[in-house]
């Protein structure tokens, strides 16, 4: 009777004892036993390149830590921010500051930028001058009709020294009309999509064609060796992990960050873009 007591008494502990490990925390474990982490997924929506190709590289690392990424592939920069706004996607990753915050005050987004990834540096391209002190008088300007983009490419040319912004106006946000001397008189034609951009540089339309590089990359034009001029390091248009306000401290999200910020990740946007794509950790 002792004997049937004690072995009831057992089983009755053991479910018990399974029970407590439903539904609740992970009791501590004893040091030197492994912990089971519970695996989580979280869907990103990038660009092709180079987002998408630095999210593939995240994968193992996040793997690591229990998090199942999916990278979600999109092409132009409008469905990244709706599919986000829809909670089709838990972040989207293909977007540098100035335009989120274009995009935030036309469609009243609420999303947060949760850390700020690399940088793309914008190129002029040109089929017919191999530098920019050939351009003629009158020379035709392509550039993207993203106005998010304009300010940034204005800037651009004015660094280069071939035109000069009112001396008042915030670069970021510079217009046709900021322009103060346009001493070669340059026509500037800005409806074409980005993502054309590299088909209208191969088809030797206008004089110089401002590319952004994931679509200069994305179409096998090396920013390095092909572009007559590049945007330098000092840019401040970094491309950013988006996310709706409040997800920042998503636990998930702070990890795919830290991630994206390791030595690891750093060193194959270094190694794999050749200065291309420049990384930040910020």
């Amino acid at each position: 009777m002792k004997k049937l007591f004690t072995i009831v008494f057992s089983a009755l502990l053991l479910v018990a004892l399974a029970a407590c490990g439903q539904g609740g925390e992970t009791a501590p474990a004893e040091e030197g036993e492994a912990t089971q982490v519970e695996a989580t997924k979280i869907v990103v929506g990038a660009s092709n390149v180079p987002h998408a190709e630095i999210l593939e590289q995240a994968k193992p690392l996040l793997e690591e830590e229990g998090i199942e990424l999916e990278i979600v592939p999109f092409q132009d920069y409008i469905l990244p921010n709706k599919a986000l706004e829809d909670k089709e996607i838990d972040a989207n990753y293909f977007q540098h500051i100035p335009y989120l915050e274009d995009q935030i005050a036309e469609n009243g987004y609420d999303f947060t930028n949760a850390g700020g990834i690399h940088i793309e540096p914008i190129g002029i391209y040109s089929q017919k001058y191999s530098s920019l002190d050939e351009l003629p008088d009158g020379a035709k300007v392509i550039m993207s009709n993203s106005v998010a983009d304009h300010g940034r490419v204005l800037s651009l040319l004015e660094v280069q020294g071939l035109i000069t912004l009112k001396e008042d106006v915030d670069k970021t946000t510079a217009t046709f009309d900021d322009i103060a001397e346009n001493p070669k008189n340059f026509e500037f034609e800005a409806d074409i999509d980005a993502g054309f951009l590299p088909q209208v540089y191969n088809n030797g339309e206008g004089d110089i064609v401002l590319i952004n590089t994931n679509y200069a990359i994305d179409a096998d034009l090396n920013p390095l060796e092909d572009a007559i001029a590049l945007e330098g390091e000092e840019s401040p248009y970094v491309n950013i992990i988006a996310v709706r306000t409040g997800d920042e401290n998503n636990e998930s999200i702070k990890a795919l960050v830290d991630v994206l910020h390791s030595e690891e990740i750093q060193n194959y946007i270094i190694e794999e873009y050749n200065g291309a794509v420049v990384p930040v950790k910020e």
